[in-house]
């Protein structure tokens, strides 16, 4: 079946065009064009689905406290109403109990046809308890060879990316999740800027939510924040609601490292049992009186973006969409409209509030 939509202001993640002509069959992007205009029926603006490669729960279904194919549909749900096609549902530092069963959790949510999801997201226990912010002490570990091949011969396919120390976790330890597929991230950490240099310069390509838990940059010690912004290549992941990160702050980041910075929900829920206990405090969450996560949807990253920080509409949308993308290295995640690939298209008003989202 073909769709054809007339859009005033279509911006594909490369480029922008005016009056176009988006034309989709059977879910992918057949043509882009300027002939068949409707100004009658046109949509304000389009952009690319958003991408949201951390985000720990919704409706009061914290992944780690429900690890069920449900809690990830809800997860689902709450991406699609803010924008987001494509998701990472995250755990926090946990048991090995719980870390099974929310594989299990995405291996039945994928059997069922679930939708979004691009894999789960380990974050920690593989981390420094000097960096742990608001993660469970009594889990966090250094690992050891038969755990983490346990792990992956239990649950590779599902498993897309692992936050962890590298100041903590052997070298090879390390290489064998990149050569089974896994993306790793460094964060949580308390790496010196020469262990997170070396880090950026052999497997890992990526590092979690910037300024986070992570060793400062000091003009003594850059620490990790300082091997990230030198560095050419590693990619790091960023909050961008003003209280993980200040809207200056990001304005710095972004100068320095251009199109290697995008953006993170670090979204978690309100949940009243288990060792993650999130309650709002404003409009972020809290647990035990520190920092927990976020209340953000990725619609409301690129606003920020935009009217906090100054970046242009096109930029902050690419740090939500097409960066995290090129991260994840999906071969039908693109995060561009672009013909012949996926129709994920996230249709706006004028001033960026949601219409619909269309995906398939």
């Amino acid at each position: 079946m073909q769709q054809v939509i007339s859009v005033q202001e279509l911006f594909t993640g490369e480029h922008w065009i005016s009056e176009a002509v988006i034309v989709i069959e059977n879910g992918k992007v057949t043509d882009i064009k300027k002939e068949g205009y409707d100004h009658k029926n046109a949509m304000p603006l389009i952009i690319p689905a958003l991408i949201d490669l951390q985000i720990y729960g919704a409706d009061e279904k914290l992944l780690s406290e429900f690890p069920t194919a449900d809690t990830i549909q809800k997860i689902y749900n709450y991406c699609l109403a803010s924008g987001t096609a494509y998701f990472q549902p995250t755990l926090a530092t946990q048991s090995w109990e719980i870390i099974y069963k929310c594989i299990d959790a995405v291996r039945d949510y994928k059997a069922s046809g679930g939708k979004g999801c691009i894999g789960l997201h380990i974050e920690g226990p593989w981390i420094n308890s000097l960096k742990k912010g608001a993660h469970a002490t009594e889990y966090i570990h250094q690992p050891t060879l038969k755990e983490v091949q346990d792990l992956l011969d239990y649950g590779k396919a599902f498993i897309s990316m692992i936050t962890l120390a590298p100041e903590i976790v052997d070298e090879s330890i390390i290489h064998l999740l990149e050569m089974n597929g896994i993306v790793v991230s460094a964060g949580h950490s308390n790496a010196t800027y020469e262990q997170a240099t070396h880090a950026f310069n052999n497997d890992i390509s990526v590092a979690t939510h910037l300024f986070n838990a992570m060793s400062a940059l000091q003009h003594r010690a850059p620490g990790m924040v300082g091997a990230i912004f030198n560095h050419n290549k590693v990619a790091c992941s960023l909050v961008a609601d003003g209280f993980h990160v200040d809207f200056n702050a990001i304005k710095i980041a972004k100068k320095i490292m251009g199109d290697r910075l995008f953006c993170i929900t670090d979204a978690v829920t309100a949940t009243r049992s288990g060792i993650y206990q999130h309650q709002m405090a404003g409009d972020k969450y809290e647990s035990s009186g520190i920092l927990s996560g976020s209340s953000l949807t990725q619609l409301k990253s690129v606003n920020n973006l935009v009217t906090k920080v100054g970046i242009d509409l096109g930029e902050a949308v690419r740090m939500c969409s097409l960066y995290p993308a090129r991260v994840m290295k999906h071969a039908e995640i693109k995060g561009m409209i672009t013909v012949n690939e996926n129709a994920d298209l996230l249709c706006l008003t004028a001033d960026r509030r949601l219409i619909n989202l269309i995906t398939y």
